[in-house]
């Protein structure tokens, strides 16, 4: 097993233990630049809230709170370091976190295609939502608009992870037994729904262009 895997096994154990802390703490660090799955924590969580052992509301409440915590950790990384200090670090310490250049200068680019939808969109894509604000970090975006699309977009991912784990409560033994196969199917329905709003957006686009 590797260092990472064993990393985050040891993680996934704390917050285990630590509850609903441990929700916060891990949604805080999933939304950083620190790779951590939010499946693994908020889908067994949902299956404890149909289990009653534990509450929607709180759940939700810390999921998206940590999530706009840890995307404000790289706002602030981006706003105050700059293009080229965070290019260096990523260079040099990227590999530890599974941050590569070329995925950072995809989320840039996507941000300034794009603008300030691309914070809400890409939170839902998997590879992409945790670093996304970094560049708006870069383009120094105004903190309330960058907040408000965060948490539509955190708020959207957390609770179609709850609801998955709500599904599977009475059933714990399918997520551990395919864990990979639900994690892949959760992807896809919010990757489905990201491409769905992308594709009325562009129309939405080309019919003001029209006028």
């Amino acid at each position: 097993m590797s260092i990472l895997a064993n990393f985050t096994q040891s993680l996934l154990e704390i917050i285990n233990q630590l509850g609903y802390l441990g929700i916060f703490i891990g949604m805080t660090i999933e939304s950083s630049f620190i790779p951590f799955p939010s499946e693994i924590i908020l889908i067994p969580a949902g299956a404890l809230i149909e289990q009653g052992k534990m509450s929607l509301t709180f759940v939700f409440a810390l999921s998206l709170i940590g999530s706009l915590l840890g995307a404000y950790i790289n706002y602030e990384i981006g706003k105050q370091l700059g293009r080229r200090t965070v290019n260096k670090l990523i260079k040099k310490y990227g590999k530890i976190f599974l941050i590569s250049q070329d995925k950072l200068l995809t989320a840039d680019k996507y941000f300034q295609n794009h603008g300030k939808i691309t914070i809400f969109v890409a939170r839902l894509i998997p590879g992409i939502r945790q670093i996304i604000s970094i560049p708006a970090g870069f383009a120094k975006m105004n903190k309330t608009t960058f907040f408000a699309y965060t948490a539509l977009g955190a708020g959207l991912w957390s609770m179609i992870l709850i609801l998955t784990g709500i599904l599977l409560g009475n059933h714990p033994e399918i997520f551990k037994e395919n864990q990979l196969l639900t994690i892949l199917i959760t992807s896809v329905i919010l990757i489905s729904i990201v491409l769905i709003y992308i594709q009325k957006h562009i129309k939405k686009k080309q019919f003001e262009n029209l006028k």
